[in-house]
């Protein structure tokens, strides 16, 4: 099951780079869908499983929450100290970096592609509801994964064949990661803090790079209608799974 929907990680991400070598029209409207399936996620699943898997404080605060906010937080740093930004090809267009800069960038996303199927497996270990939910939103996700890895190695000079051979290991990426978590339990209290920081992480993602991506070149009610039905699809999986 668990690698199952990681391979469905693997096909959206190679839609994703499909879609960056042809077809860009209905981007934005996928991009708004995938932030809403992940702002859902987030406040509706992750976070109150992790509160249920570790319930301690510690210094007065929930340690998931804290987990939570060091995952934001560490996203953040990363993206600033490396100067990675998903997507927003005109402001890669304007630099005139050397190739290696473009390889960097999408071999750190293909870094974050294995952390996105351990996720998915850790996931699964918290309950077949939890898994579900998650899986669908990395799916979601990868799509724009699979996008910005193929965007960002072109546009930085490299070679077709090797944003393709990139493109493709970011794809398998999902596939080791939730193969890994099938090798071991990981104990309740780890994974509570573990779903706490990936919550971190989704929310960054969402709310840092997908969404003002996803209303960059159209802004349209249409893309805010997208991230609603996003949260309304997530809300709708778990309640029919309680």
């Amino acid at each position: 099951m668990v690698v199952l929907f990681a391979l469905g990680s693997f096909a959206t991400t190679l839609l994703g780079g499909l879609t960056a070598l042809r077809v860009r029209d209905y981007r934005h409207l996928m991009l708004g869908l995938a932030a809403g399936l992940m702002l859902g996620v987030v406040g509706l699943d992750l976070i109150p499983e992790a509160l249920t898997q570790e319930p301690r404080a510690v210094f007065g605060v929930p340690a998931p929450l804290l987990t939570f906010v060091l995952g934001f937080l560490v996203l953040h740093v990363i993206e600033r100290t490396l100067g990675i930004h998903r997507g927003h090809e005109q402001e890669y267009a304007e630099h005139s970096h050397a190739p290696q800069v473009g390889l960097l960038a999408a071999s750190g996303l293909v870094g974050h592609s294995v952390m996105d199927g351990f996720a998915i497996g850790a996931a699964f270990q918290a309950g077949s509801t939890v898994g579900i939910v998650v899986a669908l939103a990395v799916i979601a996700h990868d799509f724009a994964d699979g996008f910005n890895t193929y965007t960002i190695t072109s546009l930085y000079g490299n070679t077709h064949r090797r944003a393709l051979t990139l493109l493709a290991a970011d794809a398998i990426a999902p596939v080791i990661g939730a193969s890994i978590t099938l090798a071991f339990m990981i104990p309740a209290p780890v994974l509570g803090l573990y779903l706490g920081f990936f919550a971190g992480f989704l929310l960054y993602l969402a709310t840092s790079d997908i969404l003002p991506e996803a209303h960059a070149s159209h802004p349209t009610r249409l893309t805010v209608l997208s991230t609603i039905a996003g949260v309304g699809f997530i809300w709708l999986v778990v309640g029919l799974a309680s």
